[in-house]
């Protein structure tokens, strides 16, 4: 449990007016003091995460927030960074008092239907106000599911934890009961996938990244078995195979060697592109790449980095990928970039957004990064098909997915050409 990563637990947000008992209601669930309380508003001044487990669900982490209607100095910024929690949440959990349910609530309910995502409103301290069957009827009409509770009572903890756990299990997707596969469903039983991975400058020392951990887990959860290599040996073990492998993966900066390498009845992909399915959508990201052929000088491109690493001399994402992209276009681009889980209010002056692998990212904050960009109409993709398609090679780096390659195919063809282009995939 301490070490199953943020972005493979279910997300589970808590909102709510200040002092309506959230981070109260964070320790019973819990069973210990995890957060700060205090009868004075505005205690939790910003997400705090709490990772747990919550059986028979397994891995959590609980995001407890600031609470809504805090009218203090920084109450607009807190807010702010309340509301930006809905986006990787799979959850809410909406907690009230009986008898009150303002704007705010609805404002969060509102926008957790936009999200399509589902809402258990918390009746918290109904032991010294109990709710009425109107009140009680007009949030189930709301939301997906209600609780009721008295938080500061410990010895009603177990009733009420086994009743969210029940409802928890109730409203959760069937995408979240089975998620979606990383690389298991184009490995047959018995099959073999060659994982190409770099050791160089940017590799962690002494250990893999999550990417190529979970893929390697993956593979084996679904009775496969895996030969990681380095770029330099891959071609000769290839040749010493006894039968070619079902699949090859590589890291997304060596994807021309291993197409070079590869002959072209294996199929083979990038870590990057497994992570675009996974977390995202790999038709709408493949959409996005297509959109490289029409940039054009002065064109504002936004690289979105979902970790907040130390840039090295190197960095992928702030000096390789600008420098590919111009390679290929020969256009003079306009490159912004952001980190961490900072990504821009107004994304109306960019023509292409660029995301990370994702792999620190659960699915529903992915999602929502997609949807922005869609809703702004601004294409969106990701490392790896990005890299791909700068490298001329994204076509055969799709060729697992018809579905996502025919999606490329579609808008490369429904738009003009670019006149500053100097080469083409």
């Amino acid at each position: 449990m301490l070490t199953t990563p943020k972005s493979l637990r279910l997300h589970i947000a808590i909102f709510g007016r200040t002092n309506v008992g959230k981070s109260t209601l964070l320790n019973a669930i819990a069973g210990q003091d995890v957060a700060i309380t205090s009868p004075v508003p505005g205690t939790t001044t910003d997400v705090v995460e709490k990772p747990m487990e919550l059986l028979p669900l397994g891995p959590v982490v609980f995001l407890d927030t600031a609470g809504l209607g805090d009218e203090s100095e920084l109450g607009a910024e807190r807010v702010k960074r309340t509301r930006a929690a809905l986006n990787r949440a799979d959850v809410a959990l909406l907690v009230c008092e009986a008898g009150s349910f303002s704007d705010h609530e609805e404002e969060i309910i509102a926008a957790a239907s936009e999200r399509n995502l589902p809402v258990i409103v918390v009746v918290n301290k109904t032991d010294l106000i109990a709710p009425d069957v109107s009140f009680l009827t007009s949030l189930r009409k709301k939301a997906d599911g209600v609780l009721l509770c008295a938080a500061t009572d410990a010895a009603d903890r177990e009733r009420m934890l086994a009743e969210l756990k029940l409802l928890l299990q109730t409203v959760l997707s069937d995408e979240f009961r089975n998620p979606p596969p990383l690389v298991g469903d184009l490995l047959p039983p018995g099959g073999l996938a060659v994982l190409i991975v770099p050791i160089d400058l940017q590799a962690p020392k002494g250990r893999l990244i999550l990417p190529q951990v979970q893929t390697i887990r993956d593979a084996l959860d679904n009775d496969a078995a895996t030969l990681v290599v380095k770029e330099r040996e891959y071609a000769y073990m290839l040749d010493n195979l006894k039968r070619p492998p079902d699949l090859v993966i590589c890291d997304s900066q060596v994807v021309l060697k291993m197409v070079a390498d590869t002959p072209d009845s294996i199929p083979c992909t990038t870590f990057s592109i497994l992570f675009a399915r996974l977390k995202g959508d790999l038709q709408a990201l493949a959409r996005g790449a297509a959109a490289i052929e029409h940039l054009r000088s002065g064109d504002h491109i936004l690289i979105a980095e979902s970790c907040s690493h130390h840039a090295m001399e190197d960095d992928i994402g702030r000096v390789k990928i600008p420098r590919w992209l111009r390679q290929y276009t020969g256009a003079r681009l306009e490159v912004d970039s952001t980190a961490g889980r900072d990504f821009p209010d107004d994304l109306g002056k960019y023509k292409l957004v660029i995301q990370c692998g994702g792999c620190m990212n659960n699915r529903a904050e992915m999602l929502s990064r997609l949807q922005r960009c869609t809703g702004e109409n601004v294409p969106v993709t990701n490392y790896g098909l990005c890299i791909s398609q700068t490298q001329g090679v994204l076509r055969r780096a799709l060729s697992p997915f018809p579905a996502a390659l025919d999606a490329y195919e579609r808008e490369i063809h429904s738009q003009p050409e670019n006149p500053d282009a100097s080469s083409s995939s």
